[in-house]
């Protein structure tokens, strides 16, 4: 069957299941654009190409498939890669395709000429350009299986006008050597390092299990939670992670490495069980003085270069996570294994006392803080409602008050990059993926004002959420800290003036709302998820991070 190159494209899309793609407009895209309109492939267009790379990130990240931006050459391509970089960091599945002129590649100069894929290539699994229209089939196809396989990751195809223009005759059929990497394998472990592991385990006296982003990806979660369950391990997760505690879990004691602190739980850990996590500042290196320097260290994982990323353990297990965690588990009643119950009680009274002072301590109306945010909207945060966090200092807040005994997979945060500003468009995204769910967004004011534009494009794209912006005028979590570090005088370039948001909202056409009493802002929160609008609520704070309660 002759294909034209955008329209095989745009086929290959449809088949790896791509239900819309994110773009913004410009150089080399408008038969690709022509292309999925014909084949009824949604277009949904922002003002940034940041914001349409944070879109597919978002996808990637909520769902485990593979998310797809597009954008146009030169300049557009290293602004979409802002968004390629936290899909590189987190390990999210992510196409960035990005077009170009006719000629590319022939080093004749041609408009916005550059070499694209070298920039990519830091921060992709594969980066390429598609120089032919025999190759474009097969480039599409690499591309999906690459950033399915292994540890997920980003991936990015140039594709040049001659190339989207051109025609070739080609079967949309699979070969039968192609491999569907879009299903995590259930590959086992060997059985004697599994009995190894179990007598880890048996031996030490203060087990921890470090549940990273992984364990969401390869679709582990309950499997874990048994784990926990059978030996009387302690869960704990790395800030910035993916969530892989659907329900309030008794044995899950909240995040690690955030900049307002976690229980004393890793550093008297004598065994770190590091599941589907990587190792990094997070979990201080796993180097003392951050854990025991005798500490042992179990990794399970299925990928086998993540076994020997950052640190040498002293036991490795390849094997998908669900299986790995079901063999150990099996393995653990097998040898009539004792769970560790008297350390699980000590860990969950350190973590309540760690998190009492946020959650069951009162606090007066006045002045507002993040705390009093974060308690209106817990008894909102069910099954039924996306949740994005973005932001330092609000975000700091929303980790030590509200993921104290649960961290869903239907919370997202920015990822292991810790950046601010893709709030906007992950709710947005957030709207596509869950089209019968509310979207609920904790913003800071910083953050919120990165992409504040892309209102008008889930206005006009009918894609409503709710956006709550924390106000403190400044980039709160720097200023906190130069204050706390610094003192006053210590406080530079990180404060802003006042920006009432909820005008700024009216001004895109959306609703804006300014709350100054925190009895209020539930029920406009409520209000705003019965609107087919987004709605904007503006919070005036005063400048307060999680730690100033000390």
């Amino acid at each position: 069957m002759e294909f034209k190159g955008s329209d095989l494209l745009v086929a290959e899309l449809k088949r790896n299941g791509v239900g819309w793609i994110s773009t913004l407009c410009g150089n080399g895209l408008d038969q690709f654009f022509v292309a999925c309109k014909k084949a009824g492939l949604r277009v949904v267009d922002t003002h940034n190409e940041q914001a349409a790379a944070y879109m597919a990130d978002t996808y990637a990240r909520l769902t485990g498939k593979v998310g797809v931006c597009a954008v146009s050459s030169g300049v557009a391509h290293s602004n979409a890669l802002t968004g390629i970089v936290n899909a590189y960091f987190d390990g999210a599945p992510v196409l960035l395709i990005t077009g170009a002129a006719r000629g590319y590649g022939s080093g004749k100069g041609v408009f916005q000429e550059l070499n694209q894929p070298g920039l990519a290539s830091p921060v992709c699994k594969l980066a390429r350009a598609v120089d032919r229209i025999e190759d474009l089939q097969f480039a599409i196809r690499q591309a999906f299986a690459t950033a399915l396989s292994g540890r997920y990751g980003p991936v990015h195809l140039t594709i040049p006008i001659h190339v989207m223009e051109a025609t070739v005759d080609i079967t949309l059929e699979k070969k039968s050597g192609f491999q569907d990497l879009s299903v995590m394998p259930s590959a086992l472990a060997s059985i004697d390092l599994v009995k190894k592991a179990v007598e880890l385990i048996k031996g030490s006296q203060r087990p921890l299990l470090v549940a990273g982003t992984g364990i969401f990806y390869a679709h582990a979660q309950e499997a874990m939670i048994k784990f926990s369950e059978i030996t009387g391990i302690p869960i704990v997760t790395p800030i910035w992670d993916r969530g892989s505690v659907d329900r309030p879990h008794p044995n899950f004691m909240g995040v690690i490495g955030a900049a307002s602190g976690e229980p004393r739980l890793l550093a008297d850990a004598d065994l770190i069980i590091m599941a589907g996590a990587r190792v990094d500042y997070r979990v201080g290196f796993l180097s003392s003085p951050a854990i025991q320097a005798d500490a042992q260290i179990l990794r399970i994982d299925s990928d086998p270069s993540q076994l020997m990323q950052g640190i040498e353990s002293n036991l490795t297990l390849l094997a998908s996570l669900p299986e790995g965690f079901k063999q150990i588990a099996e393995q653990f009643e097998h040898a009539s294994g004792n769970p560790h119950t008297k350390w699980l009680q000590e860990a969950r009274e350190r973590s309540r006392r760690f998190h009492s002072r946020w959650i069951e301590e009162s606090v007066s109306d006045t002045p507002l803080t993040g705390r009093h945010i974060v308690d209106a909207i817990r008894p909102l945060l069910n099954e039924d409602v996306i949740f994005l966090i973005d932001g330092g200092n609000i975000g700091q807040w929303a980790h030590i008050a509200l993921a104290n005994d649960r961290y869903p997979g239907n919370w997202l945060t920015c990822g292991a990059s810790a950046v601010v500003g893709w709030g906007i468009p992950g709710a947005i995204a957030a709207r596509l993926v869950f089209p019968n769910k509310r979207v609920l967004l904790l913003s800071g004011d910083g953050s919120f004002g990165f992409t504040v534009t892309e209102l008008e494009a889930a206005l006009r794209q009918e894609l409503p959420f709710v956006a709550v912006v924390a106000n403190d005028r400044s980039w709160g979590i720097v200023t906190v800290g130069q204050r706390r570090f610094c003192g006053e005088d210590g406080i530079i370039a990180s404060r802003t003036s006042e920006i009432r948001f909820d005008r700024v909202a009216e001004a895109f056409g959306v609703n804006g709302i300014q709350v100054e009493d925190p009895k209020k802002l539930r029920k406009a929160i409520l209000e705003g998820f019965s609107s087919t609008r987004p709605t904007i609520i503006n919070v005036p704070i005063c400048l307060a991070a999680p730690f100033d309660w000390d």
